[in-house]
């Protein structure tokens, strides 16, 4: 595997010895790398993580280049983060001299090899990759020793609306809800996506929901008309809510609603009495 990704990485590898170095250097002077594809961090475990450092010290040190008056993280984004939570002042780096392709494709890798990465925060750094060393999905696939599929079933889900993409990234949803959601077009995924959170559906009963929503037929032009305003349609939810109420307290109501050009009618069948 490690031939696999030194593949991405030039002479580098190979050169190690001559143009890097381990140094403490001030913990404020490092940056953090912009291809970093991790873009949610677990409070909590960086907590534990920065626990261990202070009882033990940092036992592995993080990779970083010099820039302009600053280091740039190269690995190890959560170890510094966690260093700085309990106070360090230095921390250990190995500093490398690395190009802006060697420094990008190191900070990726590093993340993919490592597990916890996110199937949104995955698929970003699978594109990064391919636009970095212009490469197309097959040859990406080859060179990390995936399926050419499972590259391109991660990259997908990068069309999906920004709102779902951060539901991943959060795990307020899985990657199989996220992919049952690419059926739909944007506006569509962002209003089941609710659904889906709100009343907790599981991946069969999501999937179901979005071949209803693909098969709901077109609602016709005149309901669309620009006379129904805003508080129309809050007037009109109203009516909706206060029947499901009135059937959670109890009751059995039957209500039918007609709409007709100038006005909608509410029928309303209410009993004096609850069932029993």
């Amino acid at each position: 595997m490690r031939e696999r990704w030194s593949r991405f990485l030039g002479a580098v590898e190979r050169n190690q010895g001559s143009n890097s170095s381990l140094q403490q250097i001030p913990i404020s002077s490092v940056r953090a790398n912009r291809y970093q594809p991790r873009s949610v961090f677990d409070e909590d475990k960086l907590d534990e993580l920065g626990a261990t450092i202070r009882t033990h010290g940092m036992i592995q040190p993080i990779v970083v280049r010099p820039q302009d008056g600053y280091f740039e993280l190269v690995a190890g984004e959560r170890r510094w983060r966690a260093a700085q939570r309990v106070g360090l002042d230095f921390i250990p780096a190995i500093v490398k001299d690395l190009s802006d392709s060697q420094a990008a494709s190191l900070a990726l890798i590093e993340n993919l090899q490592r597990e916890g990465l996110t199937a949104i925060e995955e698929a970003v750094a699978y594109q990064k990759l391919i636009e970095l060393h212009h490469l197309t999905q097959e040859s990406l696939a080859q060179r990390l020793g995936k399926g050419q599929s499972t590259i391109a079933n991660k990259l997908r889900l990068l069309h999906l609306s920004e709102e779902v993409q951060d539901a991943v990234k959060l795990r307020t949803i899985s990657e199989r809800h996220a992919r049952a959601l690419l059926a739909l077009p944007h506006d569509m995924q962002s209003s089941l996506l609710n659904e889906v959170i709100v009343k907790d559906l599981n991946v069969k009963q999501t999937e179901k929901r979005v071949k209803e929503c693909l098969v709901q037929p077109v609602v016709p032009k005149k309901v669309q008309r620009s006379g129904v305003s805003r508080d129309f349609r809050i007037a009109m939810n109203t009516v909706r809510e206060s029947v499901k109420l009135i059937q959670k307290s109890g009751f059995t109501v039957q209500m039918v609603e007609q709409e007709e050009e100038d006005f909608v009618e509410f029928t309303i069948r209410l009993p004096k009495k609850k069932l029993s």
